[in-house]
């Protein structure tokens, strides 16, 4: 049930048809676990947190560093060297008191991915690296977990939502993240953000349409990007969104 606050709090989503109180209370009563506290987590977190969901939790196992405070808004000057999962909670604190938070000080990996998944409804991959975005595909389909996927580089980012366990409309399975990307880019070959740089509002607008990705996983409104790829492009400012589906 949502208290006299919530009601107050969330009266935007509560009147906005397509979520209402039946909406709010499922993003009240849902758990995200959100992989990565950096560039795509920062405005990830915060409009969960913002929206309602009622526990959120954060894997990473980096500190905040100054070169992080270009994109990285969830944190500040005063955060520097503070492990990120505790400048994050302190935000998220600041903005909804009442959102429960695990803190997982963790890097994701193959000996504890199924563990920290299996307790939540949805997952965000906000991570930046090739080897973490399989490892998470792989692990949230053998638990059939919604798997909302965000990537940036540079002045382009891309979101889609992974769903391969369930059919679509036509009867043919959701494809997986091996559809979109066959193999895994051999190390090296794709600048990382160090290298190439990547616009910080560009990270924090991917982001935002992540986070609504994860909410309409939680209360059903218009079409999920499930065998869709969403691509932005800030430098000619332009959207595309392409189909792919499930490999014979």
């Amino acid at each position: 049930m949502l208290s006299t606050d919530d009601l107050t709090r969330f009266a935007r989503h509560i009147v906005l048809r397509p979520i209402g109180g039946p909406g709010q209370q499922r993003l009240r009563r849902a758990s995200v676990l959100v992989v990565g506290a950096g560039g795509l987590g920062t405005p990830l977190l915060l409009y969960l947190a913002a929206a309602g969901v009622g526990r959120i939790g954060i894997v990473d196992d980096d500190v905040v560093s100054l070169s992080n405070l270009q994109r990285q808004v969830i944190h500040g000057t005063p955060d520097l060297g503070r492990p990120k999962v505790e400048s994050a909670a302190d935000a998220l604190h600041r903005l909804d008191p009442g959102v429960m938070l695990d803190l997982h000080r963790d890097r994701l990996d193959s000996g504890n991915a199924a563990a920290l998944i299996a307790g939540y409804d949805v997952i965000a991959d906000g991570s930046d690296n090739f080897d973490t975005r399989y490892l998470l595909a792989s692990a949230c389909e053998a638990a059939r977990k919604p798997l909302v996927h965000a990537a940036v580089n540079e002045m382009h980012g891309s979101i889609t939502v992974l769903r391969p366990w369930e059919a679509g409309p036509d009867g043919v399975l959701n494809p997986r993240y091996t559809d979109l990307f066959p193999e895994k880019p051999p190390a090296g070959s794709i600048p990382t953000c160090s290298e190439a740089g990547v616009l910080g509002a560009l990270v924090g607008m991917v982001g935002s349409l992540q986070a609504i990705e994860v909410i309409r996983q939680i209360t059903p409104f218009g079409t999920p990007l499930v065998g869709k790829l969403l691509l932005i492009d800030a430098l000619d400012m332009r959207f595309e969104t392409i189909e792919y589906g499930r490999a014979a």
